[in-house]
């Protein structure tokens, strides 16, 4: 896999540089809760991506760190004359199994059909929230915080199988 788990201090400037531009709008104005929705939604689909240990969307997580370590250290030396590569500690969200990768799929097709529909800005807030939340989830607070989500997930996916099994019907 091509990318990495460990985020730098640099990462994590890039990352909260992209959670301050969706924030602050939202702060300034009237704070209606569904203005931070389209954020929410992209942030949702990569911390469930995060679950994933490989395949496409685990490498999609991986490289995030990859590009955020790279950017936020580009603009934090430039910035400051200082550099940024100190590494934080990193967190891993694991234990996803197959009934809860298919709620990670659905979830993730659920942004991207959400994004196809979505205005410009929202587009815009929609990647910026699965980019915060797919670094975000490389530290291990964040990671931590999330630990649960991975049972969750598999625990939605095994109702919806029992479901469609016939299971506990009757």
């Amino acid at each position: 896999m091509t990318g990495t788990t460990t985020l730098s201090l640099g990462g994590l400037l890039a990352a909260l540089l992209v959670l301050y531009a969706n924030l602050r709008p939202w702060w300034t104005s009237n704070r209606e809760m569904k203005r931070l929705a389209p954020f929410g939604k992209g942030f949702g689909a990569a911390a469930c991506a995060a679950c994933c240990p490989s395949g496409l969307l685990g490498w999609l997580h991986n490289r995030s760190g990859t590009v955020a370590n790279s950017a936020g250290e580009r603009v934090g030396e430039s910035a400051t004359g200082t550099a940024q590569g100190q590494s934080l500690t990193g967190g891993q969200l694991t234990g996803l199994g197959i009934t809860g990768a298919t709620v990670v799929v659905i979830a993730v097709y659920a942004a991207v059909l959400a994004w196809k529909a979505a205005a410009k800005d929202d587009k815009k807030r929609i990647v910026g929230g699965a980019f915060v939340g797919s670094v975000l989830c490389l530290t291990a607070g964040v990671a931590g915080l999330l630990s649960w989500l991975p049972g969750a997930l598999n625990a939605a996916g095994s109702a919806v199988a029992d479901a469609f099994q016939g299971a506990n019907l009757l």
